[in-house]
């Protein structure tokens, strides 16, 4: 046709040519599954075969995951940016691919030439890691179909796009479209796929909370951009306990594995400062030993401050009503700031006796001993409650040099060896703030 039939016009078309677009479900494209296997079974016929799990040379994050890596799981790992996402599933990846197992990293935020300098910097360099710059999610699955790979990351999970959805990248149709052909690849092929989400300026991950729910494991990423150490903390974990904690430090070369936390957490405390105890709490099951400060301070304004960094504002408010009025603090006109040092933080019960213990030291300006340790439940009406795990703790406070420790008299009656450190039980506390401040 040479002439246009809407303006008239002669030899003005041209030949455009489209993309045809892959069909969707690729994976389950030329896959027989057999029939028996869709049909309802009783639960006790079913054979359960635990798979030996995917060990990293990093025993903090075999921890923080259960045990080690499980085969077709889906985890999400989040964090700020800059915290060290991508430099830690990069050494993970060099890990694995030194084991003589195939690795497949991609991309989606640098190019294979800006991988491959980052990989330098962290001596990266085995041959069975393979790096995909791609965003494209049917590219992708053509990738790890061709390699066959035994571990993929995904970095990151924002920038992936499927073709047959018109939405953009990071939208929440493509984000839930990606993870859940994901989630499909890492099923039914056996291959544990890590994938990176970014976070928002509150902290939490970006994008639908479904996707939180669509994947196995839920992996955060802390710490400051401006200090050394950064914590990897489990929140969702179907193969493992939630809450564990892993230590890392970030140098030059990468991101070391910090084995003694407790450490780390205490070795700037001033001895002899009001306002200063130590807690020994549980981070899924590892004791940590934990410097909790309190600054009190009169306030001329009739509605004063409270603000707690590393710990929960409700417990402070809290705890520092019973002090009103179980030991008759007067805490009215008083401004409170509290902190877990270390950047740490602390959401179990047992803490409570310690945050107590520091409001009244810095209320009072009398510091407790540099070598007490506290742990326990305050309870409203005054009491000392049981905590869990009490002999994990005190054998963590034991061998960093803790001579006293302050915990539960109901406490007391459960240890099956004699301990070398002086076990205080107290039961209320006004009874705690008469041994612990002089």
């Amino acid at each position: 046709m040479g002439r246009c039939p809407n303006c008239n016009e002669w030899n003005t078309f041209t030949e455009e040519i489209t993309e045809v677009k892959g069909k969707r479900r690729t994976f389950y494209n030329g896959i027989k599954q057999d029939q028996e296997k869709r049909k309802p079974v009783p639960l006790s016929k079913v054979e359960s075969i635990e798979e030996a799990r995917i060990l990293t040379n990093s025993k903090e994050l075999n921890r923080v995951l259960g045990g080690g890596i499980v085969r077709g799981s889906l985890v999400l790992i989040g964090g700020d940016p800059g915290i060290g996402k991508s430099t830690l599933l990069l050494q993970v990846s060099n890990q694995l691919a030194n084991k003589d197992l195939t690795v497949l990293y991609i991309s989606g935020e640098e190019s294979i030439k800006q991988t491959k300098l980052r990989a330098d910097r962290l001596g990266t360099t085995s041959e069975r890691l393979f790096v995909l710059a791609e965003t494209n999610l049917l590219l992708i699955e053509e990738a790890i179909r061709e390699i066959k790979p035994d571990f993929t990351v995904v970095d990151s999970i924002q920038t992936i796009f499927h073709p047959d959805i018109t939405s953009a990248p990071g939208s929440v149709s493509q984000v839930r479209e990606s993870t859940s052909e994901l989630m499909r690849i890492a099923k039914i092929n056996g291959i544990p796929i890590f994938i990176v989400g970014h976070v928002t300026k509150e902290g939490n991950l970006a994008g639908p909370r479904l996707l939180e729910h669509m994947v196995d494991t839920v992996l955060y990423f802390e710490g400051e951009r401006h200090h050394a150490y950064r914590i990897l903390r489990a929140v969702k974990n179907r193969f493992g306990s939630t809450n564990e904690l892993g230590i890392f430090e970030m140098k030059e070369t990468g991101l070391e594995e910090v084995h003694n936390p407790s450490q780390i957490f205490l070795e700037e405390r001033m001895k002899g400062a009001s306002g200063s105890t130590v807690v020994a709490s549980m981070e899924g099951t590892r004791p940590i030993l934990v410097e909790i400060q309190a600054l009190i301070s009169p306030t001329t304004f009739g509605n004063p401050r409270r603000m707690a960094t590393g710990i929960d504002h409700n417990r402070v408010s809290l705890l520092m009503a019973v002090l009103e009025k179980r030991v008759g603090f007067l805490l009215q006109n008083q401004d409170a700031y509290l902190k877990a040092a270390g950047g740490v933080k602390l959401d179990e019960p047992a803490i409570d006796l310690a945050i107590a213990i520091s409001i009244a030291s810095s209320f009072r300006d009398q510091p407790t001993k540099p070598t007490d340790c506290f742990i326990g439940e305050v309870g409203l009406t005054g009491e000392i409650r049981r905590v869990s795990r009490i002999e994990q703790r005190v054998k963590e406070a034991e061998k960093l040099g803790f001579k006293r420790v302050f915990l539960p008299s109901n406490n007391l009656g459960s240890w099956s060896e004699s301990i070398p450190i002086q076990l205080v039980g107290v039961s209320t506390i006004d009874e705690a703030l008469k041994l612990a401040l002089h």
